[in-house]
């Protein structure tokens, strides 16, 4: 459902995690980015690693918000099987400078 997303960043966010392309991931973040997960601030380096990239993370968009920067997802990765997640990002110019996640 990729092609519904609105925002070019947040395409190629989805594109790099589906992917697993670590190198196209940290592309499209902003080099200061910083994350959240379940509204708890978490280290993004750590917490991507372990939750996309080793973990063969995938995301299935759902919803697409009329601004694009909202998505309801069917994230799955190897360790936690498939849920229903809510992601939030705030795009400064055309890269990604913060994302939240958690629970749908």
């Amino acid at each position: 459902m990729t092609a519904q997303l609105k925002d070019p960043a947040v395409a190629a966010f989805v594109a790099a995690v589906n992917a697993g392309d670590r190198d196209a991931f940290f592309a499209v973040l902003t080099d200061d980015a910083t994350m959240s997960d379940d509204g708890s601030e978490r280290d993004l380096a750590a917490w991507t690693d372990k939750e996309i990239f080793s973990s063969a993370g995938r995301m299935e968009v759902d919803r697409v918000s009329p601004d694009g920067h909202t998505l309801e997802v069917t994230y799955s990765n190897s360790t936690w099987g498939s849920m229903r997640t809510r992601w939030t990002f705030t795009v400064t110019g055309d890269r990604i400078s913060r994302f939240e996640t958690g629970q749908a």
